[in-house]
């Protein structure tokens, strides 16, 4: 027998009895927890590659590269063929169907997702923000959905990083008319924000956010013998913007949670999740984003997709999220340390108890390759928890050459669709346009803010009106300036061009009086350097 796999159930191991993982139960989650070096990824690869013979896909995070190996056939080295032997089957090499993917497209096809899809709460989550800087993140994306011209846009007009950049500081412009309508705006909050962004950014955070956009289906795929494809992401490098990797998976599960529909319990799931290095996830995230993990997590086995979290501990996932993963693996895990026994007693008290088992103290004698597992059986119940030798996997342990890695994306069925970014007319196209010609909010006294059409000539004439605003010119439209006001409308312009040259130049020009270039110099130091301070 070369794969012991039966109807409906992935062979995984064996200890005092066979262990099997039910597909109809695959959906309500799971936790393959361990210390580093003891098997986890191992018995994912097992996993993944029982559900794509299955003809379930699977999309799982590569941290170390070791998991692109699924992608090769595998060897029948000696000590394969024994466990295998010492399992009661013959040891056949296998490869499966893969298609790798990278958030910034070296490794893999491209994944991308447009800012407003991501949401507000995302990417505050993402960028690290405080109570007040996501505040102003959610008045931009509401400021995006309310206004005609961007909501008729891809995307309510937010698609990459510099549409977000763009409208931020739009927004910082027309702070107090944007603060009227939404809320307090406060310029050096909008500032912060985009400081943060710049960070984002600098960690390639751009090439996520654009267009075209990952669709959902694309993952759930089958090849022609209906072998689920197993979708590997390249997290290496992405490991380095832990922050990114953990919001981005979450965004994923957020998408699949929305867009699928409902399935009650199938047969066997449609979707298999496997999210590595979870405690990212967790780690100082705010009671919002706890609260959405948890919903994401109880509801989408609706939708037919099973997560299985795979970490060190389990005390690396909250209580909430911990008692909806039925089906567990546990390696082994070490004692050094006051806050490493009680991850060892946590793990133990969170099996069913098999009176056999210390399960306690064998959770610290386990070898590479075994784990404590316990898979939900019948109705739902777990079964008792059985120490158990993990099978070997068909394809590969290890990781893809880059020629290899090449191959497989060079023959991939989604070649061409993502490889290409897309830039639509977005908000940063539309509000540069608007700025430029003058229209749109605009900040008490700015051209516009009265409903009148702005004067033409440019950045000077713009000074004009602030000082025809700050002085009042009282007097008719069409009258001539009194000698005053063309000293501080001169003065103003060339204080803003920083030219000192200029300021007596102009002074001398209007007045040729040193008395009237005296009060020039002192509307410039005093008047004029304080308001354009503020």
């Amino acid at each position: 027998m070369a794969n012991p796999d039966q109807d409906g159930k992935i062979f995984v191991g064996r200890g005092e009895n066979e262990e099997y993982l039910a597909l109809a139960l695959a959906n309500r989650h799971g936790l393959a927890t361990g210390a580093t070096g003891t098997g986890k990824t191992v018995s994912l690869q097992v996993l993944a590659e029982g559900f794509s013979r299955a003809g379930v896909p699977v999309f799982a995070a590569d941290i170390k590269g070791d998991l692109s190996g699924v992608a090769a056939r595998g060897e029948a080295k000696p000590e394969f063929v024994k466990r295998a032997k010492d399992l009661g089957f013959d040891y056949a090499p296998e490869e499966f169907p893969v298609v790798f993917w990278d958030l910034f497209g070296e490794q893999g096809h491209p994944i991308r997702a447009t800012v407003f899809e991501m949401g507000p709460l995302l990417i505050s989550r993402m960028l690290d923000l405080n109570e007040v800087q996501e505040g102003i993140v959610n008045i931009a994306f509401r400021f995006a959905d309310d206004d005609p011209e961007l909501k008729a846009a891809e995307g309510s007009g937010l698609v990459d990083l510099k549409d977000l950049r763009e409208l931020l500081s739009y927004l910082s412009k027309n702070a107090k008319e944007v603060s009227a309508r939404y809320g307090n705006v406060a310029v050096t909050a909008v500032g912060a924000v985009q400081r943060q962004l710049l960070v984002l950014e600098n960690q390639g955070g751009s090439k996520f956010f654009g267009e075209p956009a990952l669709a959902v289906t694309d993952l759930m795929r089958t090849d022609g013998n209906g072998r689920g494809v197993i979708n590997v992401l390249a997290a290496d490098k992405l490991m380095a913007s832990p922050r990114l990797y953990a919001t981005f998976l979450l965004w994923l599960l957020s998408e699949l949670f929305e867009k699928l529909p409902e399935v009650g319990d199938p047969p066997k799931p449609k979707l298999v999740f496997f999210f590595d290095e979870a405690h990212l996830l967790f780690n100082e995230a705010p009671k919002e984003l706890l609260d959405k993990v948890e919903q994401v997590v109880r509801l989408i086995r609706s939708k037919g997709v099973g997560v299985y979290f795979v970490t060190q501990s389990p005390l690396d996932v909250p209580d909430k999220v911990l008692g909806q993963l039925g089906n567990r693996v546990q390696h082994a895990l070490r004692a050094f340390t006051p806050r490493d026994q009680k991850a060892v007693t946590a793990a133990a008290e969170t099996f069913r108890p098999n009176p056999k088992l210390n399960t306690a103290q064998v959770i610290t004698q386990l070898g590479k390759g075994e784990a404590l597992v316990s898979f939900l059986e019948g109705n739902g119940t777990p079964v008792m928890v059985d120490r158990t030798l993990i099978r070997p996997p068909s394809a590969r342990i290890g990781p893809v050459t880059p020629e290899e890695r090449k191959a497989v994306i060079a023959k991939s069925p989604l070649k061409g669709k993502y490889d290409a970014t897309i830039d639509p007319q977005s908000a940063y196209e539309i509000l540069q346009k608007r700025l430029a010609a003058g229209g749109g909010l605009a900040p008490a006294g700015a051209p516009g803010a009265s409903g009148e059409a702005p004067a033409p000539g440019g950045f000077f004439h713009r000074i004009d009106r602030w000082f025809a605003n700050l002085f009042g010119s009282g007097r008719p439209r069409g009258t001539a300036l009194t000698t005053s006001q063309q000293v501080a409308r001169n003065v103003a312009r060339a204080v803003v061009a920083g030219v000192a040259t200029e300021v007596a130049a102009e002074i001398t020009k209007s007045t040729g009086s040193k008395s009237v270039g005296t009060i020039g110099k002192a509307v410039m130091r005093g008047t004029l350097g304080g308001v354009m301070r503020r």
